[in-house]
């Protein structure tokens, strides 16, 4: 089986070495093929490394992906959940070795539910406290939403462009010696 380990910190002044060191004595012991990507100073919108990685999963390049712990993985339960379930979909395998989890396994998939049962109620809990927080504001006369700017002068007519193009164009007609009605030229 041929995997990918996936190693993450978030900061310059940490070390991937702890976490590649057991990882691939981890994939040593079963006897798999690996290549290991290392993120060093990830931040939560650029992991540039992760998407390189997800890009070869997708292509069915590893059998699976292992990483030290959960959250070496995702910065969110939502993040988490929305990556290892694609991947599970594919049929590509996500070990978390610290955390004893195999999604290929009925013990993981079992876990991978009772994950994402959790992070469907934390995005309902987040939701339900930003409605009541849009109510308690409008309640206390509070103006939602951008500022109004200058985008947002009201449209002007186009009756009035209509006709003065309408207009000219019956001028032009008429030097040309052909003479029609306004009404014509406004369509």
């Amino acid at each position: 089986m041929k995997v990918a380990i996936y190693v993450r910190v978030s900061t310059q002044d940490q070390t991937v070495e702890n976490q590649i060191l057991r990882l691939t004595e981890f994939a040593n012991s079963k006897g798999w093929e690996y290549e290991v990507f290392s993120e060093v100073m990830s931040t939560r919108k650029t992991r540039p490394v992760k998407q390189e990685l997800l890009a070869k999963l997708r292509k069915h390049q590893f059998d699976a992906v292992v990483v030290f712990k959960l959250d070496r993985w995702a910065r969110s339960s939502t993040e988490l959940i929305l990556d290892t379930k694609e991947l599970i979909d594919k049929g590509v395998g996500f070990i978390s070795v610290s955390d004893n989890l195999d999604f290929n396994t009925a013990a993981g998939k079992l876990h991978f539910q009772i994950l994402s049962a959790f992070a469907e109620f934390e995005r309902s809990l987040i939701s339900e406290r930003t409605k009541e927080g849009i109510y308690r504001a409008r309640n206390n006369g509070k103006i939602l939403g951008r500022p109004v700017g200058a985008k947002d002068k009201p449209r002007r007519r186009r009756s009035g462009y209509l006709l003065r193009m309408a207009g000219e164009r019956q001028k032009a007609d008429q030097a040309k010696g052909q003479h029609k009605a306004l009404d014509e030229y406004i369509r």
